[in-house]
C-alpha cells in the first residue's frame, strides 16, 4: 500500500484572535507512506538537514500515538516527507506534521475508511498543543477554535491575497515567544482585542477592506516583535503605509495582504535582503489523502 497525506501551512492568531483564529494557506507538506518499500524515514525540502530520521520526528511520533491509543502495533513502513513549510517561522509546521502522522496512522489501521476530521483535530491539538493551527490544517479555510467543541470553519473572501514575509535568518521557537507574554492584561486591552477579533471574522469572510484595522492587537504582537527587532522595523513600516499585516502565529514570519492595485512601488516589494516573499493563496481544503 502506498499513499500520500497532504497538509497545508497555517497562520494562527491573525492579529487579535490569539489562540483562536487560524487560516489555511496553499503551501503544503506531503508525507508518503509505503508499506512495500524498505522501512525508514527520509526528508527533502525545509529542515532536511535537521529533522531526525530515527523515528523521533513529529510525524512518526503522531503515528505511534494513534497506534498506542488503539492498542495495536503499526507495521514498519517507508516514510518520505516533502517539506515546503519553513520550520519555526510561525507557519504551523509542527501542527502539519502532527496532522499528517495522525491521518497516516488512521489509513494504515483502516485503509478503507475516511478518517474522522473531528477526531483528527482533537488528537492533533492534544499532541501538538496548538488548536488554532490544528483546526486550519485539518479543515482548511478560516477556522475558529474554541477549546470546548470542534472548530467552526468559514469560507474566506475570494479576494484575499496573502503575502508571506519570511525572514531568512530569524527563527522563533513557540515556547520562547510565549514566555515573552505577560500573564495579565488590562481590561481595556482585552476589550480592544475582542472588538478586533470580531471585526476580523467579518474582514476575512465579507469585507477585506477592513483588514488593516481588524489585524490590530494588544495582547501578543508587541512582545513577540521585541524579540526580533529587524522584523519589527518591517512590520512598523508596513503598518504606517496602510498595508494589512500581522505576526503569523508566534512569528517571526509576517502575514500581509496585497490589494488589487498594488504595483512595484508597494512597500511589500521593498523588503531588502534577508527576506523571502511568497504570494500565496488561501487554501479551502484541509488535510487530504492521495491514494
Amino acid at each position: 500500500m502506498r499513499f500520500t497525506v497532504r497538509v497545508p501551512a497555517t497562520s494562527a492568531n491573525l492579529g487579535a484572535g490569539f489562540d483562536c483564529l487560524g487560516l489555511a494557506l496553499d503551501l503544503c507538506n506531503e508525507v508518503t507512506i509505503d508499506t512495500d518499500a524498505d522501512p525508514g524515514v527520509r526528508w527533502e525540502g525545509e529542515g532536511v538537514r535537521e529533522l531526525p530520521t530515527d523515528g523521533s520526528d513529529m510525524v512518526s511520533r503522531a503515528m505511534e500515538r494513534v497506534a498506542t491509543s488503539a492498542r495495536v502495533e503499526l507495521e514498519s513502513v517507508a516514510l518520505h516527507g516533502v517539506n515546503r513549510i519553513p520550520l519555526e517561522r510561525g507557519l504551523g509546521s509542527s501542527s502539519a506534521a502532527a496532522v499528517a502522522g495522525i491521518v497516516a496512522a488512521h489509513v494504515l489501521l483502516d485503509p478503507g475508511a475516511s478518517p474522522d476530521r473531528d477526531a483528527i483535530f482533537a488528537a492533533a491539538s492534544e499532541l501538538e498543543g496548538h488548536p488554532d493551527n490544528a483546526a486550519a490544517a485539518v479543515f482548511g479555510g478560516l477556522t475558529i477554535a474554541t477549546g470546548s467543541r470542534p472548530p467552526v470553519r468559514l469560507d474566506p473572501h475570494p479576494d484575499l491575497r496573502p503575502v508571506l514575509l519570511i525572514p531568512a535568518d530569524e527563527r522563533l521557537p513557540t515556547e520562547l515567544a510565549r514566555r515573552a507574554l505577560t500573564p495579565q492584561v488590562p481590561r481595556e486591552d482585552a476589550v480592544f482585542n475582542l472588538q478586533r477579533s470580531a471585526l476580523a471574522v467579518v474582514a476575512f469572510t465579507q469585507r477585506p477592506e477592513l483588514l488593516s484595522e481588524a489585524l490590530e492587537d494588544r495582547l501578543h504582537q508587541d512582545a513577540r516583535l521585541a524579540l526580533v527587532p529587524e522584523v519589527r522595523v518591517v512590520f512598523d513600516r508596513l503598518r504606517s503605509a496602510g498595508v494589512p499585516v500581522c505576526v503569523s502565529g508566534a512569528g517571526p514570519t509576517l502575514l500581509s495582504f496585497a490589494s488589487a492595485g498594488d504595483d512595484a512601488a508597494n512597500p511589500l516589494q521593498e523588503l531588502g535582503n534577508g527576506w523571502r516573499r511568497l504570494e500565496i493563496s488561501v487554501r479551502s481544503k484541509g488535510v487530504e489523502i492521495l491514494r
